[in-house]
């Protein structure tokens, strides 16, 4: 009997319709992992408290099922995409593009992009978004590159180049066109989505199939070191696993193939202002899911409760004065946009984080013969003063991936 290999093993994932069912087997998506583990755990009961002459345990019998799940792996765009979405509790969406634009652009870094007339807030343009110009008669320098977008009002896009390049001042130019690559997600207000997956284990080696059935991702835990990949870490919880000889996805989806996100390659503001001193960043997304209490007359749990979504973290820095730690101090609501980018290009593959409003909660400094860090911690809440047609969304945290 083969013994199995973790690189003959392959995780894979498919929504169900809805709870109770496992999701059909024509399709599903390979999953890039670093490690995946699905746990089947069953409550024991012994007679540990009952008393016989016997002086032993007269019997041990099983009780209600749960899955634990856990993935880990290197962030890239579009891997983990519909679980973050899920998480969240909206599916990605596209923005869709603004045609027909005369554009002026100016500055020297960062640069403004304003448009003659219209609306860029009605254009469902965000701050945290990254934008690129795909039409019109631009110097080359300005064409199909990676924009973020730090301020947006109705006629004006403030923005900085997300790979370092210049952009040429020119205008205005007609027939332009601004685009959103990728779709974006948010957690909404209203309308959440309520998603459970099939997740298959599948031993290929082994010939054998494990399906966890009912699985909710419940966190999504995100470290973005200065030096380094990206790096995700999900759980889940899940109601049921069975086994079979043979693989349950017939066809699945092969492993996407985009590049790793480095956080060397993007840009990361704090309070609207670029950061050349941050040595490191973690963001944690909790939709608090717990297991329902097991019931009467069955070893299936009911299901898996949500609690609201929170967002949290920390981020590390260099001290160089006042600046961060006034935040802490005056208790002043900041935002922290993080652009991770999956290559040098221009139009590099990329993932952005945007958290309109955030209160630092600590500000905690080192010591010793180098630079003076100080490690804040952080928690971003809901944006009462975002919505349709203003900077930011009336949300958390705002996610943006140009392969979801």
């Amino acid at each position: 009997m083969a013994i199995a290999q973790g690189v003959s093993k392959e995780t894979r994932f498919k929504r169900q319709s809805a709870k109770g069912a496992l999701a059909g087997t024509s399709a599903g998506q390979v999953l890039r992992r670093e490690t995946s583990t699905f746990d089947l755990q069953k409550e024991a009961y012994t007679t540990e408290s009952e008393i016989t002459k016997k002086a032993q345990i007269t019997s041990v019998r099983h009780g209600a099922k749960l899955v634990n799940g856990s993935v880990t792996g290197i962030f890239s765009p579009g891997t983990y995409s519909d679980i973050v979405s899920a998480i969240l509790r909206r599916d990605f969406a596209s923005v869709t593009s603004i045609t027909g634009l005369s554009i002026t652009i100016a500055g020297s870094g960062p640069y403004t992009i304003t448009r003659a007339s219209g609306d860029f807030l009605a254009g469902g343009i965000k701050i945290g978004m990254v934008v690129r110009l795909t039409a019109g008669s631009f110097n080359s320098n300005n064409l199909n590159k990676n924009f973020l977008v730090t301020n947006v009002t109705a006629t004006v896009l403030t923005v900085i180049v997300l790979n370092g390049s210049t952009m040429t001042a020119e205008g205005p130019i007609a027939s332009a066109t601004v685009a959103v690559p990728g779709k974006v997600t948010y957690v909404p207000e209203t309308g959440h989505t309520n998603i459970y997956y099939t997740i298959e284990e599948w031993y290929s080696d082994a010939a054998v199939s494990e399906r966890n059935m009912d699985v909710r991702f419940n966190t999504a835990a995100l470290s973005l070191p200065g030096s380094g990949n990206a790096k995700i870490s999900l759980t889940a919880l899940g109601l049921d696993q069975t086994d079979d000889t043979s693989a349950y996805f017939t066809s699945p989806t092969a492993e996407t193939t985009t590049g790793a996100l480095v956080a060397a390659s993007g840009a990361l503001l704090v309070n609207g202002t670029s950061q050349a001193v941050i040595t490191d960043l973690s963001i944690n997304i909790d939709g608090r899911g717990n297991a329902a209490d097991a019931v009467v007359g069955s070893n299936i749990r009911p299901d898996v409760f949500r609690g609201k979504v929170a967002v949290s973290g920390t981020f590390t820095a260099y001290f160089e004065g006042g600046t961060i730690p006034d935040l802490f101090r005056d208790e002043t609501q900041t935002s922290i946009l993080s652009a991770l980018a999956a290559g040098s290009e221009a139009n590099a593959d990329f993932v952005t984080l945007t958290m309109s409003a955030v209160k630092l909660s600590s500000s905690t400094p080192d010591d010793g013969e180098t630079g003076l860090k100080r490690t804040y911690s952080f928690t971003a809440f809901f944006n009462s003063a975002g919505g349709a047609a203003l900077a930011n969304h009336a949300t958390t945290i705002q996610v943006q991936d140009s392969a979801a």
